[in-house]
């Protein structure tokens, strides 16, 4: 499956079908509005040039969210902690939508109790 901001400086490939897409709503999450297929590297692709995004890290430093500096689209997020430096999600909000229609979605509670909420 594959992926890109607006204007096409950052694309992205998820091998295979994520099994879910998750809804998050905590602070950030709830302001960008993506829809998160989880994978680690590998799994997971990054197609863009090492200047192409701004990344976005804060609370307790373990994901930077990464963000395209040309057209403003949040492409993914990376794990930069010690207990999750190969976990990645790709917005798949950037996908085709006829590509993500048939995937369930489910939605997760990251601004109180850690737990997905269906």
């Amino acid at each position: 499956m594959n992926g890109s901001c607006h204007c096409g400086a950052v694309k992205f490939t998820y091998f295979g079908q994520p099994e879910r897409l998750v809804v998050c709503n905590c602070s950030i999450c709830r302001r960008l509005g993506p829809l998160w297929a989880h994978g680690p590297e590998g799994k997971i692709v990054v197609d863009a040039a090492p200047d192409a995004t701004i990344a976005y890290v804060w609370g307790d430093k373990s994901l930077a969210f990464n963000t395209c500096k040309t057209c403003g689209c949040t492409t993914h997020w990376k794990g930069v902690g010690p207990s999750t430096p190969q976990n990645m999600a790709l917005n798949m909000r950037l996908c085709d939508p006829d590509d993500i229609a048939d995937i369930p979605v489910r939605r997760f509670d990251g601004a109180d109790t850690w737990a997905f909420l269906d």
